[in-house]
């Protein structure tokens, strides 16, 4: 059957599912969060109305307007109705745990910076290059919610604090078990353990990759997309003997046929493979500095209490995952730095080996604004197509923009993000055009579309009647925050495509700065919020003009 037709612009349809009030609210608060002078005090004027008014008022304003616009209740109790009416009308739930600690940002810097430093840490030598740079902890970034739209943010206090977060997120994949049969929830890796493992798992994993572009240069394949890039093994084999990493014997025994097949090539995959601690590679763990011709150790020295930490991030991960299983929930890991990411992505990938082997549980999130999103998305494609389970992936522009350009530019590495906006539209739909395609062929594979661009919706839609992708498969979901474009996710929703809304609960005070990030978010996306305030006004005045105005849901 075809793909059926989705009007963004029939308000009547978009708004079915709100009353008149909501819909004011919305176009006021969106209207608030559209003023620079109002964005530029928010914190300010928050401060003084609490004062003002007494924090039973004051809840009760916040209920009215912000928090009642973005945030869906308290607790898991008070959001089921929310839940409830959305599902009516098509819609599921992401649930997200919104709280965060109000830390001030000299308190952020001091607690991360205490965080990312192993206890043998010595500062970087002066000759350390700017791309290792990249992975080093620095003062200046310590606050990680600076300059950061959407995400929570999560700061390492000790592992009782940890394991703490792991029970938010167990007490949020049993409620999304309890209110649909098909819900996801959102956890973030730097809840569940020390971002200095993160750090320095993210640089081994970097220099292993670069490490292996080098050699691809070598033998002429520089500039190849990555999963074009072919190293013969004999010549490696012969350039690493030169090197003097290990024996010409040993050398033989890392890449034999074995562990890369009888093709004589190696690709990026075959190359990552070999740092897992299965290979005997893994004691080797030394790279070449081209510039010094030094062997360097690859792995920083973990102490003992150090690789307990890492355990126990590892057995959360676990937990969780096993939890999500048995309630029947999707896990959805979310993105965050890109000096965490490359971490954060190979956790991932182990957590969708061991559980996407019948249907995706796991999903990675890829962000688009990024260089080199498009590698990562068709490296993960090839790897699960080859170990035979089932890819799952969240595609999102990015959160953290303003705060990573920052920090390249001070610390003086490449600044990873792409340079316009229209280049990150045009990496988001290369990326998401692959993996349709993928889907095509694959029909256990998943991917998220988590976009408010009306184009980016309109684009997957013909990509998905071009492909013969029905919505009846629920092989491609889609997006949206809480709050905010309505009128994409509910004619979605309508006419029977899995779409979801990101939904965050918690207590007021404690959701403030994740309010916060909301409004500043909202200033980010104009464009966006024009229109959506125009159709929400323009169904206000139909239903003045048609009587309609005492609208009830049904």
């Amino acid at each position: 059957p075809p793909v059926p037709a989705v009007d963004f612009g029939n308000t009547q349809e978009a708004y079915r599912s709100r009353r008149s009030w909501e819909l004011a609210r919305s176009l006021l608060v969106l209207r608030l969060c559209a003023s620079p002078a109002l964005l530029a005090h928010h914190e300010q004027l928050l401060h003084l109305t609490r004062r003002l008014l007494g924090q039973k008022l004051f809840d009760k304003l916040m209920k009215m307007t912000f928090y009642g616009q973005f945030v869906a209740g308290e607790d898991q109790e008070s959001i089921r109705p929310l839940i409830q009416h959305n599902r009516a009308f098509g819609v599921g739930s992401i649930l997200d745990y919104g709280v965060e600690e109000d830390l001030s940002p000299e308190e952020a810097e001091r607690t991360e910076m205490e965080a990312c430093v192993c206890s043998g840490h010595v500062p970087a030598p002066p000759g350390t290059s700017k791309r290792e740079k990249q992975y080093q902890p620095h003062p200046a970034f310590g606050d990680r919610r600076d300059g950061v739209i959407s995400a929570r943010t999560y700061f390492y206090a000790n592992e009782a604090k940890c394991d703490s977060h792991m029970e938010t997120f167990l007490r949020c994949i049993e409620a999304s078990g309890k209110a649909s049969d098909d819900g996801f929830s959102a956890i973030k890796l730097t809840a569940l353990g020390r971002p200095q493992f993160l750090l320095q798992f993210s640089d081994v994993l970097t220099k292993w990759r670069r490490f292996f572009h080098q050699m691809a240069a070598e033998q002429g394949k520089a500039g190849l997309a990555a999963m074009d890039m072919k190293l013969e093994v004999a010549v490696l084999q012969e350039s690493v003997a030169k090197m003097g990493i290990a024996s010409r014997t040993e050398i033989e025994r890392w890449f034999t046929a074995e562990t890369l097949g009888m093709s004589g090539t190696l690709d990026l995959l075959d190359w990552s493979s070999l740092i897992d601690n299965r290979t005997e590679l893994s004691k080797h763990l030394v790279v070449p500095n081209m510039q010094t011709g030094q062997l360097e150790p690859l792995l920083s020295q973990f102490t003992e209490e150090e690789e307990l930490q890492m355990t126990r991030m590892l057995q959360r991960m676990d937990i969780l995952a096993k939890k999500a299983s048995e309630v029947g929930v999707r896990l959805m890991v979310d993105a965050e730095q890109t000096y965490f990411q490359p971490a954060i992505s190979r956790l991932t990938l182990e957590m969708q080996r061991k559980f996407n082997r019948e249907k995706p549980l796991i999903f990675n999130t890829y962000q688009c604004y990024l260089k080199d999103a498009y590698d990562n998305v068709t490296l993960d494609v090839e790897l699960a197509r080859r170990e035979g389970w089932c890819f799952g992936a969240k595609l999102v522009r990015g959160a953290y923009m303003a705060q990573e350009r920052a920090r390249a530019a001070e610390i003086g590495y490449e600044d990873p993000i792409n340079p316009t906006y229209e280049a990150t539209n045009a990496m988001y739909h290369r990326c998401l055009n692959y993996v349709l395609e993928e889907l095509k062929h694959n029909a256990k594979a998943k991917v998220m579309v988590a976009s408010h661009n009306e184009d980016t919706v309109r684009f997957t839609l013909r990509r998905m009647e071009e492909l013969g992708l029905h919505p009846a498969d629920r092989q491609v979901y889609f997006g949206q925050l809480l709050g905010m474009c309505d009128q994409i996710s509910f004619p979605l929703g309508q006419a029977g495509f899995p779409v979801y809304k990101y939904v965050p609960y918690g207590p007021v005070m404690e959701v403030l700065p994740y309010l916060s990030r909301r409004a500043l978010e909202n200033s980010g996306i104009m464009k966006g919020a024009w229109r959506e305030r125009q159709l929400l006004w323009q169904e206000l005045k139909r239903r003045l003009c048609t009587g309609s105005l005492f609208h009830r849901p049904a």
